[in-house]
């Protein structure tokens, strides 16, 4: 496999490659895929994956998708897995982006996504911050870290939605509920029209508008697919009492504190994932 369009370092091709022969043949053992929409992705420049986020196996299915569609993923990840034994040069090799507080650990994060962007990966965020309290599942409230990254690098910004996964692994599961095997549907949508905002300050605003317009356009797809109407209002967790992002969420950094990949933020785009 190669990316799209600029080289990547061969050790990250190889490195994918080795974690897509270990993780691929398994995955396909619980479930069968259907994949649509394929023909909208982006195949003349990486771009900013924002898929729906239901389960904590998500991102299995959004990497496995792409990766089998030809497009590198690339996960925020929280710096402190860039420290643990065994998984760091893992991640390193593959090209994760480690996210950490602080301006000048983003300034890095976004210099590394704009390397991701050129070299024709996909940067994956999940726009929500964590698994959505939906009681139904359907996306709740953005966070504005997609929409920031989309801002500042100019990338496209693709909704990438999905359903079936929960039937695998229920949200918050303790274990797999291999059997009968699963089926997932992953679906992409066109890419989000972010010009209204392009070019204006990135303030409270235009973060705002942009977040939601990415949003709307998650939850109209995500519509289609399950052949049901999402309800009038967004799920918003400090309306209903819950915290922003889950059990352990990390208020200090906008991270989860527990051991996980980070894909969502209000500052660079990382996430605290519910584990």
């Amino acid at each position: 496999m190669t990316p799209q369009t600029t080289p990547v370092d061969t050790r990250q091709i190889w490195t994918f490659r080795g974690l897509a022969a270990a993780a691929i043949p398994a995955l396909n053992a619980l479930i069968t895929h259907t994949w649509r929409g394929t023909e909208r992705l982006p195949r003349d420049t990486g771009f900013i994956a924002v898929p729906n986020h239901v389960t904590e196996i998500d991102p299995l299915i959004v990497g496995h998708f792409l990766y089998s569609n030809r497009v590198l993923p690339h996960f925020l990840a929280k710096d402190s897995l860039f420290r643990v034994p065994g998984l760091a040069p893992v991640l390193r090799w593959s090209g994760q982006v480690p996210v950490s507080r602080g301006a000048t650990t983003a300034s890095g994060s976004l210099a590394a996504s704009r390397k991701v962007i050129d070299e024709g990966g996909a940067i994956i965020v999940y726009p929500e911050g964590t698994l959505t309290r939906d009681p139904d599942l359907w996306p709740m409230r953005g966070r504005t870290g997609a929409a920031r990254l989309a801002l500042q690098t100019g990338a496209p910004v693709v909704p990438i939605v999905h359903w079936g996964a929960q039937e695998l692994f229920p949200r918050y599961a303790k274990r797999l509920y291999p059997f009968p095997r699963k089926r997932v549907t992953v679906v992409v949508g066109e890419p989000v029209d972010l010009s209204a905002f392009r070019g204006r300050p990135l303030d409270r605003a235009a973060l705002a508008g942009a977040t939601e317009a990415i949003m709307a356009a998650i939850t109209a797809e995500l519509e289609k697919l399950r052949g049901e109407q999402a309800p009038a209002t967004r799920w918003n967790p400090d309306h209903h009492g819950q915290q922003a992002t889950g059990r352990h969420f990390d208020g200090a950094t906008g991270t989860d504190a527990s051991p996980g990949t980070a894909t969502d933020g209000d500052a660079a785009g990382g996430h605290g994932d519910d584990r």
